[in-house]
């Protein structure tokens, strides 16, 4: 199977596949991250505007620790090495965390909440953090302060 058809498939069929050691979380990751590149960030601003903060460096370093620790047998269950990523009014250690809100723009939490924490125990690999109604309080993606997400299939 094509790279570029493993980023379409459910983590039930992914993980096993990583699991076993034939699909790489690097190569995936790198995969995601170029699909989030094209389709997300245009060169004159935001296409799709789903994401408020790309991890790129840091979802490359995880997943490159994800691999080794599979090929050493420390596989840690279904999660590992699979690429994620989180609504942005999850804390996320070293990450800034906005809630889709002015007023956190630049806030950057010194701990994770404990979705975040879970996960990361889990050893997924944190592509960034997506965009959102202010505060999660709504049932639009129409953030005054940093744009709608728009619909990929739209």
């Amino acid at each position: 199977m094509k790279l570029g058809n493993l980023i379409f498939l459910p983590i039930e069929r992914l993980a096993p596949l990583v699991a076993k050691k034939k699909v790489s979380p690097v190569e995936l990751t790198r995969a995601l991250l170029e699909r989030i590149e094209r389709l997300d960030r245009g060169l004159s601003g935001p296409r799709l505007n789903a994401y408020l903060t790309v991890t790129a460096e840091r979802a490359l370093a995880d997943a490159q620790r994800a691999e080794t620790e599979i090929a050493r047998r420390r596989y840690r269950g279904p999660l590992h090495g699979i690429p994620i990523s989180l609504k942005d009014n999850f804390w996320t250690r070293g990450i800034r965390s906005t809630a889709g809100s002015k007023f956190l723009r630049d806030f950057v939490p010194d701990r994770d909440s404990v979705v975040a924490q879970r996960l990361r125990n889990a050893g997924v690999v944190l592509l960034g953090k997506t965009n959102l109604h202010e505060f999660a309080y709504g049932v639009t993606t129409e953030n005054p302060h940093f744009g709608p997400t728009r619909n990929p299939w739209d």
